[in-house]
């Protein structure tokens, strides 16, 4: 299957939901195939910080991130947009049954070039336990 590229078309909301579901079904129809593509919608400054691809994977896959990974739902809520800015309040349910809330922030890039007006996550935050759902 195709990565779903960025485009000018595509809403905030449904930027996180495209990464979302990718790491949902991380390793589908290839190993890390979420992991990239929630790289695609990584804003350029974000990705000095978290990149190259072989670094992102593994922060993805280490302690603070591990539970994105082939999470069993998530819910989520915006909680602040302006012309350039969108948050959301994401909440995901963890293969180990237990709640994490993250912070989840795109924006519009504005530099010349194939990603121009595009949404991009630009941060996501350490998540906070919510606890067991049992």
């Amino acid at each position: 299957a195709e990565l779903i590229k960025p485009n000018n078309e595509i809403h905030p909301s449904n930027v996180v939901d495209i990464q979302l579901t990718g790491l949902m079904n991380n390793d589908n129809p290839s190993k890390n195939y979420g992991i990239k593509q929630t790289w695609e919608f990584a804003h350029p400054a974000n990705k000095k910080y978290t990149g190259p691809l072989p670094k992102f994977i593994n922060l993805l896959r280490g302690e603070n991130y591990k539970m994105l990974l082939n999470h069993l739902d998530n819910e989520i809520i915006e909680v602040f947009k302006s012309t350039t800015r969108y948050g959301y309040e994401v909440t995901i349910l963890a293969v180990d049954k237990k709640y994490y809330k993250f912070q989840w922030v795109v924006e519009k890039y504005y530099e010349e070039g194939p990603l121009k007006d595009c949404w991009l996550t630009t941060s996501v935050s350490n998540p906070i336990s919510l606890g067991s759902s049992i």
